[in-house]
């Protein structure tokens, strides 16, 4: 089957993948006295006089909005809001079919920061949470500080902490396959981009320590110049030897190499330089930084890609509808470090030792128990922190 020939004929088909359906029927005068006027007057009432009766007597408990501005929409780039919604409508459908959570896509006509935080702001209160897709980097690290800032419900920019959350699940697992202890190992990641510096914070937070990141210019390095504010940032905390050079200095003697970078810009002399029981997981899409075959012929003992056709998918799937779940349930404010930990240990955790080996260290997207799982780890976690408000 030609993928690309068949979704274009299918989209047609289709005329969009999502649609609205009424919980409440009207099919007599009575139903529609209570289901709008002058029935309805008394929930509109009853919110006025305490707010949170709008995630009680609305739909809004279950709906996220699904927002872009169009300017990283998967591999394509800059496309506009409008090129974005076929991406949106599909996460729509994600949510709904994974966690059976609402979504609503939203593309909006700027890229102008301060006018994106104030729109979303604006019709934050439809809603049980915002979910960032498809923003450029830098500009959405500044978009979600902003939002989070001034919102009462959980913001989330899936790009960065969803995939975060799964690479942080899949090194777990990696690291049990090679028997490396996640404190003593060495990591380098290509691409510092909203994915690449997630995924960094995400993995230190989980124990890495030894940790250097690389953009296209090579090795990113505290104090050099012409950092912008996300890099000069990570810097701080990152290759604490001040090592310089290219990407292939770095993973010289490195355990693992994660890459959200571009196509094939590592070779296999370069993954053969790793150490012993190297994880690779080049996750560029649709073509990856180093093909599996070639990573495994190299040396690589563990390889994860961002491709459904080889094993170990890292999927975002695998996270984000379970953590939007999971915060909606317990109505928390926010997404916060330990919720996405609780889900990466969550995801992890659904691979049993017996299951465990270089082929299989996630589960497979459709497993049914994830979404569940997901969902509690995170809400679990939103009540010991505080964040729960029900």
């Amino acid at each position: 089957m030609d993928i690309k020939a068949e979704a274009l004929k299918k989209h047609y088909e289709w005329a969009g993948k999502i649609e609205m359906t009424s919980r409440a029927k009207v099919k007599t005068k009575e139903d529609l006295s209570i289901a709008y006027t002058p029935g309805v007057a008394e929930p509109c009432l009853a919110i006025r006089d305490d707010y949170s009766k709008s995630f009680e007597l609305t739909r809004r408990w279950n709906t996220v909005a699904v927002i872009t501005d169009g300017t990283a929409v998967l591999g394509l780039g800059d496309i506009g809001p409008e090129a974005g919604m076929p991406v949106m409508e599909g996460k729509c459908v994600l949510f709904k079919e994974f966690a059976d959570v609402d979504a609503i896509p939203v593309c909006v006509r700027s890229k102008d920061v301060d006018e994106l935080v104030r729109t979303i702001y604006l019709i934050s209160g439809s809603f049980g949470g915002i979910n960032l897709e498809d923003i450029s980097a830098p500009r959405c690290f500044e978009i979600e500080r902003k939002l989070k800032e001034i919102c009462d419900i959980p913001v989330f920019h899936d790009d960065q902490h969803g995939t975060a959350v799964v690479v942080g699940a899949a090194l777990l697992n990696a690291l049990r396959v090679v028997n490396k202890d996640i404190e003593k190992v060495k990591c380098v990641i290509n691409g510092a981009g909203s994915a690449g510096i997630a995924i960094a914070q995400q993995i230190m937070r989980l124990g890495v320590k030894d940790l250097i990141m690389c953009d296209r210019f090579g090795i990113i390095c505290e104090g050099d110049d012409g950092l912008n504010d996300a890099h000069a940032e990570i810097s701080r905390v990152t290759n604490r030897g001040k090592l310089h050079g290219t990407l292939a200095d770095a993973m010289c003697g490195a355990d693992i190499f994660i890459g959200v970078s571009a196509a094939n810009c590592v070779s296999q002399d370069m993954v053969r330089s790793m150490a012993q029981g190297a994880i690779v997981f080049p996750m560029a899409n649709p073509v990856p930084e180093i093909s599996r075959d070639d990573a495994v012929e190299a040396g690589a003992a563990v390889v994860g890609t961002g491709r459904s056709d080889y094993p170990n998918q890292i999927n975002n799937v695998l996270a984000f509808p379970g953590i939007f779940r999971g915060a909606l349930d317990v109505r928390a404010s926010c997404i916060n470090e330990e919720m996405k930990m609780a889900a990466s240990y969550a995801i992890a955790g659904l691979v049993s030792q017996e299951e465990l080996c270089a082929e299989y260290i996630l589960p497979p997207a459709f497993d049914e128990r994830i979404g569940k799982t997901v969902a509690q780890a995170v809400a679990d976690a939103a009540k010991k922190t505080g964040v729960a408000r029900i």
